[in-house]
């Protein structure tokens, strides 16, 4: 059993990250997973097992806002959730075999794509009309959702959707394997393949997080890799802090937080390699 105070700074934990990471587009388990880690002690397989059930409860929370906002692409969530789900169960296949120092190599090295992620300049939907026989006209995939600060409705449309789904297989794999959520994966592939706008990424990338960590959630289950006294307060606080991030994500902008969690993303980068070849600072 976990003590109380445990149990609360890993609500509060949970419900920074889960804020945070939503304002700036990305689940709370690529924040989560370290922190467990790192300053919690948890073993890395319960630490992602904990993070999974933090994606599922952010997906969750954040989907109504986003729902009622007009800014997530249903139609275009269920098309490429099924690349996802496949990706995901793939990774599940793999757990156990791939080795730990490798995981925190993996690791690290999404926290750096993570960080040149928000780096990178940000590109809206541009204005040229979609091809008559494209995948995103024939599944009717492009929609438009309403900009506050334009006044007006902004229409986007949906390009590359092949290469799209490529990127979300292999999101999908990560997503198993590292309990990240995958979101930083999948909203620069729609910005660069799909050509979304930003805040449709964002909307779309957390609607689909909680389904791809459903798909992999049962088999870290049936390893007892997921620890419910810990998961309990995690999944609380995850929760909170996605409707909170919601909020945050629709009124202000997320360009002041960058910076600081580049900062953040390349100091535990560092952390997780040397963790993988065995050199432990904390």
């Amino acid at each position: 059993m976990l003590s109380a105070e445990t149990i609360f700074w890993l609500f509060v934990v949970s419900f920074g990250a889960s804020a945070l990471g939503g304002v700036l587009g990305m689940a709370s388990g690529i924040f989560i997973v370290p922190i467990l880690m790192l300053f919690f002690g948890i073993d890395i397989h319960l630490a992602i097992g904990a993070s999974i059930v933090s994606v599922i409860a952010c997906s969750c929370g954040s989907a109504a806002p986003f729902l009622k906002a007009r800014l997530t692409n249903i139609r275009l969530a269920v098309v490429l959730e099924v690349a996802t789900t496949l990706g995901a169960l793939t990774g599940v296949l793999l757990i156990g075999i791939i080795p730990t120092e490798f995981l925190y190599g993996l690791f690290a090295l999404i926290l750096v794509l993570s960080a040149l992620q928000m780096l990178a300049r940000r590109r809206e939907a541009g204005s040229l009309a979609p091809a008559a026989r494209s995948w995103g006209t024939l599944l009717r995939l492009h929609s438009s959702f309403p900009e506050c600060a334009a006044g007006h409705d902004v229409h986007y449309h949906v390009s590359r959707v092949p290469l799209g789904l490529a990127l979300m297989y292999g999101a999908g794999v990560v997503s198993a394997l590292l309990g990240v959520g995958s979101g930083v994966l999948k909203i620069p592939a729609m910005d660069s393949a799909l050509r979304l706008p930003i805040k449709v990424s964002t909307a779309t990338s957390n609607f689909m997080i909680g389904v791809t960590a459903t798909a992999s959630a049962g088999a870290y289950f049936m390893r007892g890799n997921i620890d419910i006294d810990m998961a309990g307060p995690v999944a609380l606080g995850s929760v909170l802090g996605a409707v909170l991030g919601a909020r945050l994500l629709m009124g202000i902008p997320a360009d002041r937080l960058r910076l600081f969690f580049v900062v953040v993303l390349m100091l535990l980068a560092i952390v997780m390699m040397l963790a993988a070849f065995g050199i432990r600072i904390m």
